[in-house]
């Protein structure tokens, strides 16, 4: 049974940090891609950052480069979201996702994503 199961989220001041955690079970972690989205209240789920099976790669959106960073522990099947400088704008429920690499698949689009995790909540206050 594949399971993702995100922790870490909470309640945080502006400027705050916060780590996440995903931990994954029931399938090869190892070659799997895993990124993070986050979805905030009335709106649409948005990408955050994704590490490469190899872990060789990472990418980030626009609004979270130099204040976020992915990280993967294939020994302990789990990908890290450490995230800094917190802004009021980053509060959302943030889902982390496993995606068996495919040619011509984006990193940055939900569909490309087979299993996903029921997501954390994370607010940052003002």
């Amino acid at each position: 049974q594949v399971q993702l199961v995100e922790s870490g989220g909470g309640l945080v001041q502006a400027g705050g940090s916060l780590t996440l955690s995903c931990t994954a079970s029931g399938f090869t972690f190892s070659t799997y891609n895993i990124a993070w989205f986050r979805q905030a209240p009335g709106k649409e789920r948005e990408f955050v950052a994704a590490v490469k099976w190899s872990g060789r790669s990472t990418y980030y959106a626009d609004s979270v480069r130099g204040r976020f960073t992915i990280s993967r522990d294939d020994a302990k099947n789990t990908v890290y979201l450490q995230m800094n400088s917190l802004k009021p704008e980053d509060t959302a429920v943030y889902f982390c996702a496993a995606g068996f690499p495919s040619s011509g698949s984006s990193y940055y689009t939900a569909s490309t994503y087979d299993y996903w995790g029921q997501g954390t909540q994370v607010t940052v206050s003002s």
